[in-house]
């Protein structure tokens, strides 16, 4: 049923949201260059490797030495405003329909930070990766590492159709009120450098 619950939802939303995304991808050519789609290798379930898909909301300013700029100076106030409401995320529609993601699951994050989860942690890719998730209706970017990795492990382990619908629901307040973007001091999330406790026992229901 979750399976053709994402299929259905990926398949409206993509027809319903067409022309809307033809004119985002035009301004993102005009405004921040080729290519329009943002692709990243991402582990997935079971950790198996998949290509994701998002819009570019970066440039690729770089300086005198060629490196990228941080985050910051190539987040563009167009691209603050894909992100603002998760425009950005509409082309993984596509990623859910290959069957890589799933409407609702724990966020894919980078291969690099596989060898650092804990081993609980770790079963957040028992799932499917999803477009959004427990974690993302309960703080998104403006929790810490260990709270967002405790979300996903609860998520797995009581996951239900119920469930996913009530994520879908809050995930729709959550871009309209554009909440939990940002982390502090980062443009998005500081990136995950490891653990700093091995207390996994906080219970997250609510």
């Amino acid at each position: 049923m979750k399976r053709l619950f994402d299929i259905f939802i990926s398949c409206l939303g993509l027809i319903t949201f067409f022309p809307i995304l033809l004119v985002i991808g035009i301004l993102i050519r005009l405004k921040l260059g080729t290519p329009i789609i943002f692709k990243q290798q991402r582990p997935g379930l079971n950790e198996k490797l998949f290509v994701i898909y998002k819009f570019r909301t970066m440039t690729d300013e770089r300086d005198q030495n060629g490196e990228l700029l941080p985050d910051e100076f190539r987040l563009s106030s167009f691209g603050k405003f894909l992100r603002k409401f998760s425009i950005d995320e509409f082309p993984q529609l596509f990623n859910v329909i290959k069957g890589d993601m799933s409407i609702i699951g724990p966020r894919p994050l980078l291969p690099e930070y596989l060898a650092l989860y804990t081993q609980k942690q770790a079963k957040r890719h028992l799932v499917r990766p999803g477009i959004t998730g427990w974690a993302q209706v309960n703080g998104r970017n403006t929790i810490t590492w260990e709270d967002k990795f405790k979300l996903d492990v609860w998520y797995v382990e009581n996951q239900r159709f119920i469930l996913d619908i009530k994520i879908l629901l809050l995930t729709i307040k959550k871009v309209v009120r554009s909440d939990g973007i940002s982390n502090w001091n980062h443009v998005t999330m500081s990136d995950f450098k490891g653990n700093s406790s091995k207390d996994d026992h906080t219970n997250y229901t609510s």
